[in-house]
């Protein structure tokens, strides 16, 4: 492809915070698959230009859909107080109303870099990404909707859902923070969190207190940070919060609050789908969360100041990914994870459907149908563009070698 790749992941993060953008720039030299999450941009420029010719029905798409953008949450409270332990799509800041193989070809290719890490061989990646279409398919074709739970879960899903469940706020909350002259603050250890400026923790307190009314109500922010998370939104702002709320229980009064400045997409250049009116990207990265998860967390809600938008919502030790080197070789495991996360995408795609503008579920049942005879075009264009993004990967480690990059 004639482009410039390293050219063009600097001009994508001209401006973000210098600090994390070195950090960023670290982790994607680590491996091609770190490479890829860090670089969706460039992915869908690419796309846009040689995509497989397949037509697609339009729904919404989280639009970095990779291996590690699945993982589990608590979501909302159920019938009897309790909070179900979910297995989803993870990560909405790219999401945006495109047809669905852009979504799937994203996924194939991250399968298809990821495996020589994962200790998978190419004949069994391969194998792994059909099973992944191939439940994709049949799940879309059966209108499946369900959500992934404990319930219906298998495997390593299964295991990481039982672990969530299990995990304790309070002790979740001890390894983020320290007490120092008597106050709880915290923990600046340079992995999770970075230190933040006198202006800018009072512009964030103030935007707090702007909105501290409905799910807000009652929040008192204790201490704040800039946040290190992901790979790809690395340098962009975010912070983490440390806050106490009114809670009839004093032991689960703190809590952590994860608050991201939502700059917009970058499939949004390409994307040729007329696009809903939104006041806001935060309002557009919340809404497809809402609309695409299959029980969305109760904090979650799109905060602006001063022209800029955020999302916020709340860090739970739920929130958690799949360890897929613990595979360790079994038979069995890694194809049950695929069929999981394959239906996990169709209860999105179908969930989201219904929409002006969407596809409804009669033609995602359709497409679903039709897949089979359509899926080698996309799987040839996975292991084509995974020798791409090795490439990329080795041009961007020459120029930016393991004593510059941090």
């Amino acid at each position: 492809m004639p482009r410039d790749a390293v050219e063009l992941i600097h001009a994508f993060n001209a401006g973000r915070d210098p600090e994390r953008l070195a950090l960023k720039y670290r982790a994607m030299a680590a491996d091609p698959f770190a490479f890829l999450r860090g670089s969706c941009h460039l992915f869908y420029q690419d796309y846009a230009a040689e995509s497989p010719d397949v037509v697609a029905p339009a729904a919404w798409i989280c639009g970095d859909l990779h291996l590690e953008n699945f993982g589990s949450h608590l979501g909302e409270e159920q019938l009897g107080g309790d909070r179900l332990a979910c297995f989803d799509l993870n990560d909405f800041g790219e999401a945006l109303l495109a047809p669905v193989t852009w979504e799937l070809s994203r996924f194939l290719v991250s399968l298809q870099v990821a495996a020589p890490g994962l200790d998978i061989k190419p004949l069994q990646a391969g194998a792994l990404c059909r099973i992944f279409l191939d439940a994709y398919a049949a799940a879309l074709a059966g209108g499946s909707a369900r959500g992934i739970n404990l319930e219906n879960a298998d495997g390593m899903v299964r295991d990481l859902l039982r672990k969530a469940r299990g995990r304790d706020k309070a002790d979740f909350i001890d390894t983020r923070t320290r007490k120092r002259n008597g106050k709880l603050e915290l923990r600046l250890d340079g992995k999770r969190a970075l230190p933040i400026g006198d202006a800018e923790r009072e512009r964030i307190e103030e935007l707090i207190e702007q909105h501290a009314d409905g799910s807000l109500r009652g929040f008192k922010v204790l201490d704040s940070a800039r946040r290190i998370a992901g790979t790809g939104s690395l340098g962009i702002e975010r912070y983490v919060l440390l806050v106490r709320s009114e809670s009839n229980d004093p032991d689960d009064s703190l809590g952590l609050l994860d608050l991201r400045h939502e700059p917009g997409s970058s499939l949004a250049p390409h994307i040729r789908q007329p696009q809903p009116a939104w006041p806001s990207e935060a309002a557009r990265v919340v809404a497809a969360q809402q609309r695409m998860q299959a029980n969305p967390p109760a904090l979650l809600k799109a905060v602006s100041q001063g022209g800029r938008s955020y999302v916020l919502k709340e860090l739970l030790p739920s929130q958690d990914r799949l360890e897929l080197a613990d595979w360790d070789g079994k038979p069995g495991r890694l194809e049950t994870v695929m069929r999981v996360m394959g239906v996990a995408l169709a209860g999105a795609q179908l969930r989201s459907a219904n929409l002006p503008g969407y596809a409804d579920r009669a033609e995602l049942r359709e497409f679903g149908a039709s897949l089979p005879a359509l899926s080698a075009r996309l799987l040839d264009h996975a292991e084509t563009y995974a020798r791409q993004v090795q490439q990329d990967w080795m041009d961007f480690v020459e120029a930016h070698p393991a004593d510059e990059s941090g």
